[in-house]
């Protein structure tokens, strides 16, 4: 075990080495939520981490907190993956990496009636083609060297269907067909593809719907905690524990693992 690793990571947890070190990953999404908790895990792990995201001034947080801590390569890049053009000049820039981590995009909420074409398609552009699209790019660049993992942090509304999420839901649920059946071929050319479907996850985003949901119930937003009661463990996920899960998909670790997606919801 090496020196000044903290204790959330699952080398602690499970005390085995995940033989991450010096490899390079690349998190869209990187900048914060659970995109900034998988870099800041794999970074424990000795990976060095590429961060994508739209905000350099986010970008630029994120990494210069993770080389506070961790003596690894930290890069940015600055990009809206929304476009494939845009994606192919990310995967450039980025050069060669190990691991892939899809994670940038966030599918508003709405019924097929309040959700029109225009925002649909605007979702799915960055959500859905986005992951497609870097999944295709990286995929072939893995291919020629018969090494790499890919890892699409999905979303669990893939598996409940929520009516008012229904634009996520089925963007969700096609993005799991596309890892099941891009990891099913994957081991012919030394790959692993694998995803993982989070539930609720404590990230910036849900704390500030939550303050506003306990305004408007109770007059008192610092009473947002009380709405996850019900929920099993009563919290959601924190966004460490997906990273966690992240990491360990990404090692040798978990080598026998492809064309699988792991739903983390406390069970609900």
């Amino acid at each position: 075990m090496h020196a000044g690793r903290e204790p959330k990571t699952l080398k602690r947890l499970l005390d085995m080495d995940l033989q991450l070190a010096g490899k390079t990953a690349l998190i869209t999404g990187g900048s914060k939520g659970i995109g900034r908790a998988t870099a800041e895990v794999l970074a424990a792990e000795g990976c060095n981490v590429i961060l994508v995201a739209r905000d350099q001034a986010q970008l630029d947080e994120a990494a210069a907190g993770i080389r506070a801590t961790r003596q690894v390569n930290v890069r940015t890049i600055a990009a809206d993956l929304s476009s494939d053009a845009a994606v192919r000049k990310v995967a450039q820039e980025a050069g060669a990496i190990d691991i892939l981590v899809n994670n940038a995009g966030a599918i508003p909420p709405g019924t097929v009636a309040s959700i029109d074409d225009e925002r649909w398609r605007q979702a799915w552009d960055l959500k859905v083609f986005g992951y497609i699209s870097f999944c295709r790019v990286v995929y072939e660049q893995m291919k020629a060297r018969k090494a790499g993992v890919i890892i699409n942090v999905i979303g669990a509304a893939g598996e409940s269907f929520p009516t008012g999420y229904i634009a996520g839901a089925a963007g969700n649920a096609a993005l799991m067909a596309f890892t099941r059946a891009l990891g099913k071929g994957a081991p012919a050319d030394g790959l692993r593809v694998v995803a993982i479907n989070p539930g609720p996850v404590e990230t910036d985003r849900l704390i500030m719907l939550r303050k506003a949901e306990a305004q408007e119930k109770w007059g008192d937003e610092s009473r947002w905690r009380e709405l996850s009661a019900s929920m099993p463990f009563g919290r959601p996920a924190s966004p460490a524990e997906i990273g966690n899960a992240v990491a360990f998909l990404a090692s040798p670790a978990s080598g026998y693992t492809t064309g699988t997606v792991l739903t983390i919801n406390g069970g609900g």
